[in-house]
């Protein structure tokens, strides 16, 4: 940990034109380091108001090399408070990975300036004394086993439409509608015109399929939240139902059996033209990046 005395003024004095300070050079998991804050706020990083505090790593610690050379490393952020004798802490969630591209990762906003610059609070101390500190907690050389997962919930075209014509005379037991792309997967839907199996005669059953060509890791899974729905020609009430399901290599389909029944279909959701339109809107898709690529 490296922890710093700083006169108040003397700090905001000594900041640079960029209004931050930087520490002197520290070592952690065979990196040398910097803590840079701004004691009125990074105004460049939405910080205005608030104490600012990164941590950059020094360009001698990163070796030219092919692939480039990259340090992982938890950074936890301090700020003393003398009144109540502890530390005001504040541990960014994520692993941060520093390489030549990146070697600043910190918090914009830590604390509220005027919280700290308020005597009464215990942050400033002994006449105008504070103290900053941070950790840096380097991971293990050759860390090269990891994933990442992400949810996805701004998907740019979130609904697929699939119009079935002369729905009443369809011949075939399934029907797979054309590839759509959602959330960066390929997806069909696959429709059931007198059901399956278990439900035949009675029930229209629909299912959301990953397409098979989606190759997936054993152990990879990928979650979607969707409305599946068939629309009523008249606009006022469509029947849908929500699926909130892992995809995975042993699993790629979702779906219901009785989706809607048929007696039902053919008396609301058959247009003029004896036309069925299916609607699949996602919600969230998620994704997963492996070692060695991010």
């Amino acid at each position: 940990m490296l922890s710093n005395f700083y006169n108040c003024a003397e700090l905001e004095r000594a900041s640079s034109s960029d209004h931050k300070y930087q520490s002197r050079l520290f070592s952690s998991g065979g990196s040398n380091w910097r803590l840079i804050v701004y004691p009125k706020g990074n105004v460049k990083d939405n910080g205005s108001g608030c104490i600012s505090m990164y941590v950059e790593i020094d360009s001698s610690s990163l070796i030219e090399s092919t692939p480039p050379t990259e340090v992982f490393a938890e950074l936890r952020f301090y700020v003393y408070n003398k009144k109540e004798n502890k530390y005001f802490i504040i541990q960014d969630v994520e692993v941060k990975r520093f390489n030549a591209l990146k070697m600043v990762w910190g918090l914009l906003q830590v604390l509220p300036y005027d919280r700290f610059i308020n005597p009464k609070n215990g942050y400033i101390f002994e006449g105008d004394e504070c103290e900053f500190g941070v950790d840096v907690i380097v991971a293990p050389p050759g860390l090269t086993n990891w994933e990442i997962l992400s949810f996805n919930e701004k998907l740019p075209r979130p609904k697929f439409s699939w119009p079935l014509k002369n729905f009443s005379t369809l011949k075939e037991d399934v029907y797979t509608s054309n590839r759509f792309s959602m959330g960066g997967k390929q997806w069909t839907v696959k429709l059931y015109p007198k059901g399956t199996s278990e439900a035949a005669g009675k029930w229209l059953s629909i299912y959301v399929n990953l397409v098979d060509s989606e190759t997936l890791k054993p152990d990879e899974k990928i979650f979607k939240q969707a409305h599946v729905r068939v629309l009523d020609p008249l606009g006022s009430k469509h029947f849908a139902y929500q699926t909130k399901r892992w995809h995975k290599e042993s699993c790629m389909s979702w779906g219901w059996d009785e989706f809607l029944s048929l007696a039902e279909l053919r008396k609301t959701y058959l247009d003029k033209e004896d036309t069925l339109n299916v609607e699949v809107e996602f919600n969230v898709v998620s994704s997963i990046k492996y070692s060695p690529i991010i």
